[in-house]
């Protein structure tokens, strides 16, 4: 059987000299439960990565984002599904994030993040942090 595979969008947002990261939620996958990510998620079919990442951060943050320069994309083969990852550097709009399907939340430096119990997919990312 064919594993899924999903095309997948990260927002590094970036406000002065720190970068925006959130913690999953459990999940039946250990590999990503609890890891930490940049926020994002999945395309729909027919939408565009700019469109995908503006709801996605609405949806689970409530919080208005503005899309800039892609930085990389990644591919990572995990044991039950596959991705393409996509990442494009951002700017926070106003007001703060409110989590609703995060555990925690946290600005980091470029030199902190490597700390963070990242997601696999989201380890490939560092090498591209401005």
């Amino acid at each position: 059987m064919e594993k899924k595979h999903f095309d997948v969008v990260a927002a590094v947002i970036q406000k002065g000299k720190k970068y925006f990261c959130v913690q999953r939620t459990r999940s039946e996958y250990d590999y990503t439960s609890e890891h930490w990510e940049f926020p994002g998620g999945k395309v729909k079919a027919g939408e565009c990565d700019h469109e995908a990442l503006i709801r996605e951060i609405k949806e689970e943050m409530d919080w208005d984002v503005f899309v800039g320069r892609r930085l990389a994309r990644v591919d990572y083969d995990y044991p039950d599904f596959s991705i393409t990852l996509t990442a494009y550097l951002c700017r926070p709009g106003d007001g703060e994030p409110t989590l609703f399907e995060h555990l925690n939340s946290r600005w980091c430096t470029a030199k902190q993040i490597p700390r963070l119990k990242l997601t696999a997919a989201d380890r490939l990312l560092l090498p591209f942090i401005p």
